[in-house]
């Protein structure tokens, strides 16, 4: 069994660390600012001042130590870093001919992508590109959702972002083939870190199927930080699987936030596999009457890995509904958190919410802290809510074993019965296929 590097637990975040840390992000010059954009990122380095690295006393981060990324010497992936050929990313492609956008250490390469011009408007394109050209729908929505000014992550990416992906779909357009954002972390130097930044904007009846993969060319410890903002017109329907796989030494934080219109469904599959630490945090505005959100989640832990979810499901305006389904599988010493709010104001009447954790535990040193929680401020609604903990069912076991399957098989199937119940929730087949083929490696170990 492999044995994680841990590095020692802090109380509070190391100051002069942190300061070093800050002090190189900001050394890297951002010119293609445009003149709308250079006062947010000033905000956003003031708020990392005001809010503080996180720790354990903050009560968002009490089962999440994020100290020991703080015992890197963090700094920006070089742009010019390790040269990749089409061979050396085909394994993450999810098709070899489809619609893809690859960035490497936090930059894009043109060269590993295939988005052509597509017909019916719509727009692929690196953030860098679109900032430098003032593309439609940028100053508008680029940096306003997600809130900086709460999130000491999300203020970081905010500040220090160089580049990302920028998706618009056009009012009424389907998009038949679906769009893979590949960010690959490949600088084997200790702590380097990239500030990823995507922006998908779905106009008013725009159809759109997205994965957003994150994924590890090296074992050394860096740093992933990635902030997604996703902006659904009235009628707009958007899947959006996101799959980290990262290296067994990597920290991954990241931020979804959605706004939803009139109308609007959002699908979101928040898949996590890799990184020593990952934190997920999965947030959707319901702004207007009628507006769904499915939000499906598997995270699977093995050695000492951490893995955090946090949802919050804001339910702003009335005959909105959400439908939340998170299943972990945790395995040797890993620790899995799930905390989810759902949120409905006052006006938020005929809200129809529900949520669901489940975690499977498969060895006696596995743990997990769940906290569903309902914040309810209206009196005509239908939530609910709830969380279960076990281990693998003696009878299933006892079912499968006396019909002559042995036991490591049997709690193989048993396992992946059990994180199918999300993969197949995944209606994007090539992201689907994937998963089954990761799942099946994954799970050649009855260990996870």
């Amino acid at each position: 069994m492999e044995t994680l590097e841990k590095a020692p637990i802090r109380a509070s975040a190391p100051v002069d660390t942190l300061a070093a840390a800050l002090a190189a992000f900001a050394s890297i010059p951002v010119e293609e600012n445009p003149p709308w954009l250079k006062p947010i990122r000033a905000q956003a380095r003031k708020s990392l001042d005001a809010l503080g690295f996180p720790t354990t006393r903050h009560e968002e981060w009490r089962f999440t130590n994020i100290a020991p990324l703080l015992q890197l010497p963090l700094h920006p992936a070089a742009s010019n870093g390790r040269q990749l050929t089409a061979a050396d990313v085909a394994p993450f492609r999810m098709e070899t001919d489809g619609l893809c956008l690859v960035f490497v250490d936090g930059w894009f390469r043109e060269d590993l992508s295939s988005a052509p011009q597509q017909k019916g408007g719509l727009l692929l394109a690196s953030l860098r590109a679109a900032l430098a050209g003032s593309a439609p729908g940028l100053e508008a929505h680029l940096t306003r959702h997600a809130a900086f000014t709460e999130s000491f992550f999300t203020a970081l990416n905010t500040a220090f972002f160089h580049d990302g992906a920028f998706v618009s779909v056009p009012a009424g357009l389907i998009v038949e083939k679906p769009v893979q954002l590949l960010y690959l972390a490949t600088a084997s130097q200790q702590g380097a870190a990239t500030q990823n930044r995507t922006l998908v904007l779905a106009g008013k009846g725009g159809s759109l199927k997205i994965v957003e993969t994150y994924a590890s060319l090296h074992e050394s410890a860096h740093f992933t930080n990635a902030v997604t903002e996703l902006v659904l017109d009235a009628e707009a329907r958007v899947e959006h699987c996101r799959l980290q796989n990262e290296n067994g030494r990597a920290f991954h934080v990241s931020t979804v936030q959605a706004v939803q219109a009139q109308g609007s469904q959002w699908t979101s599959h928040s898949i996590a596999t890799g990184a020593r630490l990952a934190r997920n945090q999965v947030q959707t505005l319901l702004n207007a009457q009628g507006a769904e959100a499915v939000l499906n989640g598997l995270y699977l832990g093995r050695h000492e890995q951490l893995i955090d979810h946090h949802t919050v499901v804001d339910h702003a305006q009335p005959h909105c509904q959400s439908h939340e389904f998170y299943h972990g599988v945790l395995a040797d010493r890993s620790h899995g958190v799930f905390n989810g709010k759902i949120f409905v104001r006052p006006d938020a009447q005929k809200t129809n919410a529900k949520q669901t954790n489940r975690n499977l535990l498969l060895s006696g040193d596995a743990s997990i802290d769940t906290k569903p929680q309902l914040e309810i401020f209206a009196d005509d609604v239908k939530c609910t809510h709830g969380a279960t903990i076990g281990q693998l069912n003696d009878e299933a076991l006892f079912y499968l074993r006396a019909r002559g399957i042995g036991l490591a098989q049997a709690r193989r199937m048993l396992i992946r019965a059990f994180a199918n119940d999300v993969v197949e929730r995944v209606t994007i087949a090539p992201a689907r296929e994937h998963l089954d083929r990761l799942l099946q490696d994954r799970f050649a170990d009855t260990t996870v």
